[in-house]
């Protein structure tokens, strides 16, 4: 008798299993959308933290009753949950004021407008865009306005920014979602006698839906005006945190600025010696085909845009200057085979990083085995 054969009975039992895990899923998909309706009704948020870990709790537990891997359970948990939260961003949002904002977005059809105009269409507010082509629309909409947001490349920011001047009633709310907030903040402050804020959403327009993604908050004059939206964003099911411009721009001088053209250094030298990316994967451990891809996503995107973040300000153009000045003195280890001074700074950054490098390494390797396991 062959294998097959012999395994007959028990691979039709596994079929029929999975046909039940995935009816127990489509019961699920049923009483998620009963739960969205819920939420809406009562204004309650897409994504609620203490809900979710509480729950992942509980189901990592009652695996281990089963005698089945932990980890492996929350995994699965997740997966679902996060597939529920996408589903929930399909429709319908609660809305943190009883009645409706009229929101503009002036750089309404590039890729982050159009993101937040749709959500916050679906959230029932009322939703205007302007761009090169209905400038002149603003006058009408003006008087109307309860918030608009510049969504603009960062280069011209400043500039649209100035045009408004005058523009808006002085009770509409002014701001920005550009990744540099101190100059357009004060340039906002310069342009408008009225409500003020910085916004820095940290994701980019290709995102599924808004849920766990962070939203930075820079306050810049009357606050509590722009409260209303703070809390649009929870029910959005984000994560808000509010910060110094000052701070948040040290922060992405690294960050953006420092991490992207590391990215140009990188893909510039496999360009320069012939290293195509496709032959390097078939060498290429799991760690290094998560660093080539992490490098290849970048030049998947649009130039300008890049080029706008690298060369954002002078104080990131210095950082990158001293990043090149660190590098000389790195060199003269490879000059001088100096495999001591090596060692030396590796254990001093070590040293530095103290408890994250272990947390690095866990955070690390479970996505770098998930990306093995799903695209190897």
């Amino acid at each position: 008798m062959s294998d097959k054969d012999q395994l007959k009975d028990q691979r039709k039992e596994i079929d029929q299993i999975d046909r039940q895990i995935l009816d127990l899923l489509e019961k699920r998909k049923s009483v998620v959308q009963d739960v969205q309706k819920k939420k809406i009704e009562s204004q309650l948020p897409v994504f609620v933290a203490g809900r979710e870990e509480e729950k992942t709790r509980r189901f990592r537990g009652m695996a281990e009753e089963r005698g089945l891997d932990a980890d492996w359970a929350e995994d699965f948990l997740r997966m679902i949950m996060a597939s529920s939260r996408a589903a929930q961003s399909t429709q319908k949002f609660p809305r943190s004021t009883d009645e409706p904002k009229h929101i503009l977005f002036v750089g309404g059809e590039g890729g982050m407008g159009r993101l937040y105009r749709n959500v916050a269409e679906l959230t029932g507010h009322q939703v205007y865009s302007i761009d090169k082509g209905n400038w002149y629309e603003l006058e009408e909409m003006a008087p109307k306005l309860d918030l608009a947001i510049v969504t603009v490349p960062i280069n011209v920011t400043v500039d649209i920014i100035n045009r408004l001047s005058n523009k808006l009633d002085e009770k509409t709310i002014l701001a920005d979602f550009t990744s540099n907030k101190s100059e357009p903040l004060q340039a906002m402050l310069n342009a408008h006698s009225g409500p003020v804020v910085g916004l820095h959403p940290m994701h980019g327009p290709d995102v599924p839906n808004l849920s766990k993604q962070l939203m930075v908050i820079c306050d810049g004059r009357e606050a509590d005006e722009a409260k209303w939206f703070k809390e649009q964003c929870v029910l959005w099911g984000m994560r808000v945190i509010e910060a110094d411009p000052e701070k948040h721009d040290h922060v992405m001088n690294l960050v953006q600025g420092l991490r992207h053209f590391v990215a140009l250094i990188h893909g510039s030298f496999m360009k320069e010696f012939d290293l195509n990316p496709h032959q390097m994967l078939e060498y290429s451990s799991p760690v290094y085909r998560a660093e080539l891809m992490m490098t290849g996503r970048i030049f998947a995107q649009d130039a300008e845009l890049y080029a706008d973040i690298v060369f954002a300000n002078e104080n990131r153009r210095e950082l990158l200057l001293s990043f090149f000045k660190h590098h000389e003195q790195l060199i003269e280890m490879v000059k001088n085979d100096d495999k001591k001074g090596f060692i030396k700074e590796f254990e001093a950054v070590t040293d530095f990083f103290g408890k994250f490098a272990s947390q690095a390494l866990k955070e690390s390797g479970y996505l770098i085995n998930r990306l093995a396991d799903r695209f190897s």
